[in-house]
């Protein structure tokens, strides 16, 4: 077993004082009060990145969502009554505030997430360019259709968007700026207003979309953030609202789709993952290499579409392995709020223990670790060095569950059938990778994974990025889209009116029943011959 010397990065930010500084400045900037004058019960916030208090927020309960539902609603009425053209207008300013507040917001993230600066800036491209899709594809996606009615220039039909109302968004502590504005963009584009849960680990990420969101021209109460534990919050959120978008682990999102169904209101959900990766006997080793290790190690790990489970081609494997080690070993872990770290400590030390445990488990039971395995506290109190592992096997709990950390499970295969059969042996189906020299060939293996994301010759942004396409899992993994026209018209409701001109559908006077059916057939029989009818 071999394990990296931690390497953190230069010290270029003076040290833990110098990035504490640089995050109470982010606050001020944004305008987010430290809660230091806050009465009633509190949720102290601790920054991963340098062990201190970022402050505290209020520890809501159940009465506290319902009022800021009642204010969400009161709120949408009058949103709804702008107009496209006004929600576009205020989600384009958004996207203006965040490129001109890009260096607070950078800091904020990561001094709440932990994450390193390329990370953290990679959530501030995609809320920047989400709110820049729907304010300019929004109109479109919502805009009225005609559609044929059932006689063609005697019926005529036209399908509307109609918003649902408030739409209850449960975001996690991994993406706190992305995951709680993307989908809210879209939620307001549609006509709505928001009521977000945050987790009670990043609530002031949440609380700075808020703020800019008010700054961008939003009604104050269009946007509620609501602060406590999901266990307490999430149930009354849920019974307050028109609609739900969930991003967790499978379990809660399962309980989420239960509660919201005893409601019969639409419901949204990214869920976990255990992301494969196939690297083809033709694979250009170098690029897989840099590849694969930005699609494992990202966020350091902590992401849903993270990649987890790596099948190489025996033809390729001494190639890969060794080079995806050593590429592995040199990644920098630091702590730091410039841009030399390529990873960052893990959210917490519960979450620290969680994966480990995973890793001790798969070592107990005959596992061997290529690099990694172990804590680096000399890098910061909830670091963890990446790390490769083979000889996993089905009685491990890193084989079949999601670890969410930087830990992936290498695996030999003879051909491009065994990996497809392996990857697919998974209830989860939320995002995949394949590493070819020969394009054709790896969108034709791609189509065969099922999965709601396949990204060929890339890890995951590719898929990420395409902020017109949908995103989304199969499986486990997941209801419903982000992104693209299907996640904006999923929160609005269809409504179909139709007129009918000139006469009408039923038998007209002094026809009777009989006459009438017998002439109806007659035209359905002669409609199946009119291929452009159905168009």
């Amino acid at each position: 077993m071999t394990v990296p010397a931690a390497r953190p990065p230069r010290a270029a930010d003076g040290g833990r004082q110098s990035r504490d500084a640089r995050g109470r400045t982010a606050l001020r900037v944004l305008g987010l009060d430290d809660g230091a004058t806050l009465a009633g019960d509190v949720i102290d916030v601790v920054s991963p990145l340098t062990g201190s208090s970022i402050g505290r927020v209020p520890l809501l309960g159940p009465d506290d969502v319902a009022r800021a539902a009642r204010q969400a609603h009161a709120a949408q009425e009058q949103w709804a009554s702008t107009g496209v053209r006004e929600r576009s207008r205020v989600l384009l300013a958004l996207h203006d505030l965040v490129w001109r507040l890009r260096d607070p917001l950078l800091d904020l993230v990561q001094w709440e997430s932990g994450k390193a600066r390329a990370h953290a800036f990679e959530e501030l491209a995609d809320t920047a360019m989400t709110a820049r899709y729907y304010a300019r594809a929004g109109a479109r996606h919502l805009a009225a259709r005609r559609r044929r009615g059932a006689v063609p220039g005697l019926t005529g039909v036209v399908v509307h968007h109609r918003p649902l109302g408030v739409v209850g968004i449960i975001s996690p502590w991994n993406y706190p700026l992305t995951l709680a504005a993307s989908d809210a963009v879209a939620a307001l584009m549609a006509g709505n207003a928001v009521v977000l849960k945050p987790d009670s680990a990043t609530p002031f990420t949440a609380l700075a979309v808020r703020r800019l969101l008010t700054r961008a021209g939003a009604d104050s109460d269009l946007f509620q953030v609501v602060t406590g534990p999901g266990s307490a919050l999430g149930a009354p959120l849920i019974d307050a609202v028109d609609a739900v978008m969930f991003t967790g682990s499978t379990a809660t999102g399962s309980a989420v789709a239960s509660r919201a169904g005893g409601r019969l209101i639409p419901v949204s959900a990214e869920l976990g993952g255990k992301n494969p990766l196939i690297v083809r006997a033709d694979a250009p080793v170098g690029r897989a290499v840099r590849g694969t290790v930005k699609a494992c190690f990202s966020n350091s790990g902590q992401l849903c579409i993270s990649i987890e489970r790596i099948y190489v081609h025996r033809g390729a494997w001494d190639r890969f392995v060794p080079a995806l080690v050593r590429a592995a070993e040199s990644l920098r872990v630091g702590a730091a709020m410039d841009w030399e770290a390529d990873m960052g400590p893990l959210i917490s030390a519960e979450h620290l223990a969680r994966v480990h445990a995973h890793v001790a488990d798969a070592v107990a039971k005959g596992a061997t670790v290529l690099t990694g395995g172990r804590a680096l506290p000399q890098v910061g109190p909830t670091a963890y060095a990446p790390t490769l592992l083979t000889g996993v096997t089905e009685g491990m709990e890193v084989f079949a569950a999601e670890t969410f950390g930087p830990v992936a499970a290498l695996y030999r295969v003879s051909d491009d059938d065994e990996a497809v059969r392996l990857a697919n042996a998974s209830p989860y189906g939320l995002n995949a990778s394949v590493w070819t020299a020969d394009l054709r060939a790896g969108v034709e293996l791609a189509g065969r994974i099922r999965a709601g994301t396949v990204n060929v010759n890339d890890g995951y942004a590719a898929a990420w990025g395409s902020t017109a396409a949908p995103m989304g899992g199969m499986g486990v993994s997941g209801l419903g889209r982000r992104h693209g026209p299907e996640g904006i018209v999923k929160y609005t409701q269809s409504q179909t009116i139709a007129v009918q001109r000139l006469m009408p559908l039923q038998a007209p006077p002094g026809v009777g029943e009989a006459r009438w059916a017998m002439a109806m057939a007659a035209w359905l029989r002669l409609a199946r011959h009119l291929p452009g009818l159905d168009r």
